[in-house]
């Protein structure tokens, strides 16, 4: 069993749950044989008894109830776990913020927190019952056979560890080609979702057709791994068949002959007969779920190597020791650095930002200043040194209640379906219409939102925008954050035009006032609103002479 997923807290009261179910299985298995051996018993000898047939009728109705009742519990187990997966993954995910979720990492993680998480199923509702009644079938019927034929059960005892033997050396070649199998998988999702977002730009170059061909080359790869790990799969089924089946017969000569001889009754050669083999199916269906169980095993490790290294996860949350500074306190960076992988993104740098200071960020592309904001969001960790808000460790801090001082303004504002009020309010979700409208009006939005064809009620997912309008309504998120002290502008008026520029500076200019303020600023038109200037080019380097503030 994955030890892992057993200190999950919904997957611990399953497990309980299913040891009960399989004693009570195992009590079942064994008084409907002997009833039924009894019954024949008696019916050869020209009688009925009414006992055995009571009996065995109540034992096949239990059951046939005990395995409905266990169905649904699987079933509700597994939806359970699942959703408290896909929580913590995302939850996760946001920890580790926008820079990890670069590249082909959505689209690994789309398939993981959807496929891979639903190939749980096949464990949670198949192999882990499975796990109790292969532990709890063969011993109860082992007991019962040591008391009615001690030959019979000590020829089950010696052949029943044949068939975990053959499963194990067979499944060893199993986990690793789901592994590999696995990993085709979330490699061919990347692949998939990274060309579908760029298909315009692969049209555009002439390049589509081989990104296609990468993406059908990776499904024959995923084919082929699935097709090799389903003939282990049956090679392995046939195997378990063969060892039981022989196993079986190894119990059932000796009862006959001693039958014939008059050393054994009726009675017990019918029951130990019809035990024989329920001592064997739990460990053979054992065999079978487990292959079908490895996809979503291997899913489950991905699963937990994301919540393993995000920061505050697998069982740890963020420390919070330190008090939420009060708002307007300074913030200083001291001896930062910051690597993604082997690229340095910035080296021992150090800032102090007091209280109503607008700084300006500027420098090359590729120098820092985005991964500065994103110090200062909580989206990225130091490598090295601290960021500390009013003398408190950023690290050490409530990020949740750390951005609800944050008002956040990127550069390419993602607009999500669903009315043009309601991603407004996306970081005020109280917000009444009023102060929506207000603050559209603040970021000189409300003028082209009235004139869409329902006015604050129209669905973005059926109405695009330009990239002017799209930045007009990021602007109006932060100033519905009215409570935000920190104001973070990362290059808001880039790909705009003229007209939506000046709308958009005009719009930050008025809301940073009496704030404090970091400005990512590559084009010169936000740079009257700071109060000084730090070049970003790996390090930080304050400018000798300020600007002048608007």
């Amino acid at each position: 069993m994955d030890r892992r997923l057993l200190r999950l807290g919904p997957v611990r009261r399953y497990v309980l749950v299913l040891a009960g179910s399989a004693l009570i299985a195992a009590v079942l298995v064994v008084a409907q044989a002997v009833s039924l051996a009894n019954l024949l018993a008696a019916a050869a000898g020209g009688r009925l008894d009414r006992a055995a047939l009571v009996v065995g009728a109540v034992a096949v109705l239990l059951r046939g109830l005990h395995a409905g009742a266990l169905s649904a519990v699987a079933g509700r187990a597994a939806a359970e776990v699942k959703a408290h997966l896909r929580e913590r993954l995302l939850d996760a995910a946001a920890r580790r913020g926008p820079a990890w979720l670069s590249g082909q990492r959505a689209g690994e993680l789309a398939t993981l927190a959807g496929r891979g998480v639903d190939g749980l199923d096949g464990y949670l509702t198949g192999y882990l019952p499975q796990v109790f009644l292969a532990a709890f079938v063969p011993l109860a019927t082992l007991g019962w056979l040591a008391v009615t034929d001690v030959a019979s059960a000590v020829a089950v005892a010696l052949t029943l560890p044949l068939i975990p033997v053959f499963g194990i050396l067979v499944g060893r070649s199993t986990g690793a080609r789901t592994q590999r199998q696995w990993h085709e998988l979330t490699r061919l999702g990347g692949h998939f979702l990274d060309t579908v977002r760029g298909l315009a730009t692969l049209r555009a170059h002439g390049r589509a057709g081989a990104y296609v061909r990468r993406v059908r080359e990776n499904a024959e790869g995923y084919r082929r791994a699935t097709m090799r790990t389903l003939r282990l799969a049956f090679l392995s089924a046939l195997v378990l068949e063969l060892v039981a089946t022989v196993s079986v017969a190894l119990v059932a000569v000796p009862v006959g002959l001693r039958l014939l001889d008059g050393r054994l009754t009726l009675g017990a050669a019918l029951a130990v007969l019809l035990l024989a083999p329920e001592a064997y199916l739990p460990l053979r269906a054992l065999g079978t779920k487990f292959h079908a169980s490895q996809e979503g095993l291997a899913a489950s490790a991905e699963v937990h190597a994301v919540l393993h290294d995000a920061p505050g996860l697998d069982g740890r949350r963020a420390t919070t020791e330190a008090r939420l500074p009060p708002a307007g306190a300074p913030l200083v960076l001291q001896r930062v650095e910051v690597r993604y992988g082997d690229v340095l993104a910035l080296r021992d740098a150090s800032l102090t930002i007091e209280p109503g200071d607008r700084v300006a960020l500027v420098g090359p592309s590729g120098g820092g200043k985005s991964t500065l904001l994103s110090l200062l969001l909580g989206f990225t960790t130091p490598t090295a040194g601290r960021v500390l808000a009013g003398g408190a460790d950023l690290a050490t801090l409530d990020l949740a209640a750390w951005r609800a001082r944050l008002a956040w303004l990127p550069q390419r504002p993602h607009l999500f379906a669903g009315t043009v009020a309601d991603n407004i309010r996306l970081g005020a979700p109280g917000a009444s219409l009023d102060a929506v409208v207000a603050a559209a009006r603040a970021a000189e939005a409300d003028g082209f939102v009235r004139a869409l064809p329902s006015g604050y009620d129209t669905d973005l997912a059926r109405h695009g925008l330009s990239s002017g309008q799209r930045q007009r309504l990021a602007m109006a998120r932060a100033w519905l954050r009215t409570d935000a002290s920190l104001l973070l502008l990362d290059e808001p008026t880039a790909r705009l035009d003229a007209a939506s520029e000046a709308a958009v500076v005009a719009s930050a200019a008025r809301l940073a006032a009496g704030r404090t303020a970091l400005l990512v600023a590559h084009r010169p038109a936000l740079l009257p609103i700071a109060t000084r200037t730090v070049t970003v080019d790996g390090r930080l380097t304050e400018s000798s002479r300020p600007v002048v503030a608007a």
